[in-house]
């Protein structure tokens, strides 16, 4: 897997697994935005599959991320290259972990709820509101997430 330790596609000095993770994470609202839209056409089944395959990518994606990062040593060296004091870097890093975990977890709540009621065919229907509610909550999580990875991105690789 020497590829991913090959020099990125973003101009910056991080390697390419961080710049297509980093292009991955700000796509990621999109295309959960493009899935509400099925959603709002009344397209359930296609929503129900295109979230389920949305979220699989998404594990699939945040662990070849994770492989990469131990693979490469770890956050260690690059926090220490950068222009930020080290304590200011890895409180951004923790947060970013803490709401892309809870997003994850919340994430995973609302697909297997939404799941269950969805074959029980109590979706669309009574359990729609809290469902609505509880897709709300996972979008705005991955939006932080995405902003907040991409802002680790810019103190890693272009705040230098």
């Amino acid at each position: 897997m020497e590829y991913m330790f090959a020099p990125g596609f973003l101009g910056t000095k991080a390697p390419f697994f961080m710049d297509l993770m980093t292009l991955i994470v700000a796509l990621l609202p999109l295309l959960i935005y493009l899935g509400i839209l099925l959603a709002r056409k009344g397209l359930y089944d296609l929503h129900h599959w295109y979230q389920w395959t949305l979220f699989l990518f998404a594990l699939v994606v945040f662990g070849w991320f994770e492989y990469g990062v131990r693979a490469g040593g770890g956050f260690g060296e690059l926090l220490d290259s950068g222009v930020f004091p080290r304590w200011a870097a890895i409180s951004f890093l923790v947060l970013h972990i803490v709401i892309a975990i809870l997003t994850l977890l919340w994430w995973s709540r609302t697909l297997f709820r939404a799941h269950w009621n969805f074959r029980k065919h109590m979706l669309p229907g009574g359990y729609s509101l809290r469902h609505i509610r509880s897709g709300v909550w996972t979008a705005a999580g991955i939006f932080l997430t995405s902003l907040s990875g991409i802002w680790v991105y810019l103190l890693l690789f272009v705040l230098r």
